[in-house]
């Protein structure tokens, strides 16, 4: 089975974002940059099929600019076999909307006939949490989303995702799209000697223009600002004062 795991390269998530003066978006000059960790999550799944022999090839794709080799170059050091960078924008600003992501992922999928996709659930700067689902759609595959447990039986897979009421166990036939949740794995450490060979692993680049797929936006951001500064705290003498200053505040 070939497992196909799209990665997105997003601000590293140790990163303090800083918003631009002008509030149209969030400043990227000298940032450092790294790989999804919903996404991490996924390559590391994709690497414990194979290990656990179900899987015999992964194939890491991702969709923006030139510089996301370097998150490519990141799943070939864990693990991924080989990688396709589909060149969808130039500005690094640019954001790739999740339908148009869909789209050339299905036209991927088309080409490369994988068992199985595993995504994160969700990109760390957007937090669109759609790409996943709209790939089932499209391709009228099922999904299982969330997924905190995976196990694969034959041609089903068994899905454990967290829902507001706890766990949730679904079965769904392959192929198919799963999505990850945190509590899935741990994700390894690229080792120094898988780093070198990463190197010298395939990458394949592509544009959007071999899917036909046009990746000019939908939606419009009319404005970006930071969260408000948290207020400072107060001291209060007795528990009747505190239930007395929640009843002000509205909390309670």
């Amino acid at each position: 089975m070939k497992v196909l795991v799209p990665v997105k390269r997003v601000i590293d998530y140790n990163v303090k974002v800083r918003v631009k003066a002008d509030g149209s978006g969030v400043d990227l000059a000298n940032v450092k940059m790294s790989m999804n960790p919903f996404d991490e999550i996924a390559v590391e799944e994709a690497i414990r099929l194979k290990e656990a022999g179900q899987a015999e090839e992964i194939v890491a794709v991702s969709i923006g600019v030139k510089q996301a080799q370097e998150t490519l170059r990141t799943a070939l050091a864990m693990g991924a076999d080989r990688a396709i960078l589909v060149v969808a924008a130039d500005d690094v600003h640019q954001d790739i909307e999740p339908l148009a992501v869909a789209k050339i992922l299905a036209g991927v999928i088309e080409d490369e006939q994988p068992g199985l996709v595993i995504a994160g659930k969700q990109a760390i700067d957007n937090d669109m949490n759609a790409t996943g689902q709209m790939l089932a759609a499209l391709l009228g595959w099922s999904q299982g989303t969330f997924a905190s447990k995976l196990t694969i039986e034959g041609d089903h897979a068994l899905v454990t995702r967290e829902v507001d009421g706890g766990l949730q166990t679904v079965k769904v036939r392959m192929p198919a799209i799963i999505t990850v949740d945190l509590r899935l794995n741990e994700p390894r450490y690229a080792s120094l000697p898988n780093i070198m060979k990463a190197k010298k692993k395939p990458l394949e680049e592509k544009t959007a223009g071999d899917y036909g797929v046009d990746v000019s936006p939908r939606l419009e951001v009319v404005g970006t600002t930071e969260p408000p500064e948290r207020a400072a705290g107060i001291k209060v003498g007795s528990v009747d004062e505190l239930v007395a200053k929640l009843k002000e505040s509205g909390v309670v």
